[in-house]
């Protein structure tokens, strides 16, 4: 048989082990650095129901993000707003454009003649808002994992602004994932709580930038207003899993 098989025939089996090994070493490799929150979150854009553009109503309106999520400051969940919202604007704005039928068929139920006056058994929580009609099926954007906890309202009134989770809402027509939300992005904040603090009257100011006469670098500028906000509140966020594992 050794005038068949050559001798060097002899590594062949070595050799196929350790290609083998580094193949499936490269593609662990692979999976562990692109599989992760900043390549597979970043940049998600799902198709809403209803198009509605971010960059018109909180850009060039500059409606503030509490009209619509109104539980933002007050809860630990940022609302998603409810057809009433939306119509307290557009029955009088764009009422009859089509673009706006998911919500006008929401906001009035079973009322075929649109007039917006309650029918008898619609108003279902005595509150004065119909609520008949189906609930608009917006696709959500931004979910931390089950396991993690996240409070809004504690972060927004503690000087966190919207825009250092969800990045410049006010510039996008359709809103996407601009930030990875991993948890080194969270623990990066937790321990340098100056980089994102700002004065609560400047929260929802998406556009905001600190500034001070002796500072040409904006960075540093905030830098500076931060460390004083922080010793001012006393802002020490948690660093160890307990703040956001429970």
């Amino acid at each position: 048989m050794r005038n068949i098989f050559p001798r060097w025939s002899n590594t062949v089996p070595v050799k196929a082990i350790i290609a083998l090994g580094m193949t499936g070493a490269a593609v662990v490799a692979g999976i562990t650095y692109y599989a992760t929150p900043k390549y597979t979150r970043v940049g998600y854009q799902p198709t809403q129901p209803v198009s509605y553009n971010h960059e018109f109503h909180a850009g060039e309106l500059g409606i503030d993000c509490r009209y619509c999520h109104t539980g933002v400051d007050k809860s630990s969940h940022a609302n998603i707003p409810g057809a009433h919202v939306c119509m307290s604007c557009h029955q009088n704005i764009k009422a009859d454009s089509p673009l706006l039928e998911p919500v006008r068929d929401s906001y009035y139920g079973e009322d075929n003649n649109k007039d917006g006056k309650l029918s008898e058994g619609e108003d279902l929580n005595g509150d004065g808002i119909l609520n008949a009609g189906p609930a608009i099926p917006w696709v959500r954007v931004h979910k931390a994992p089950d396991y993690v906890y996240f409070n809004h309202a504690v972060h927004v009134n503690r000087g966190i602004s919207c825009v250092e989770c969800h990045g410049r809402v006010d510039q996008m027509v359709e809103v996407h994932h601009d930030k990875h939300l991993s948890m080194a992005f969270c623990l990066d904040c937790h321990r340098n709580p100056e980089k994102a603090l700002r004065p609560l009257d400047e929260v929802t100011n998406l556009a905001w930038e600190a500034k001070a006469e002796d500072e040409v670098d904006p960075l540093i500028a905030q830098v500076h207003a931060g460390l004083e906000l922080k010793e001012n509140w006393g802002v020490h966020p948690p660093l160890s899993c307990t703040g956001c594992h429970r």
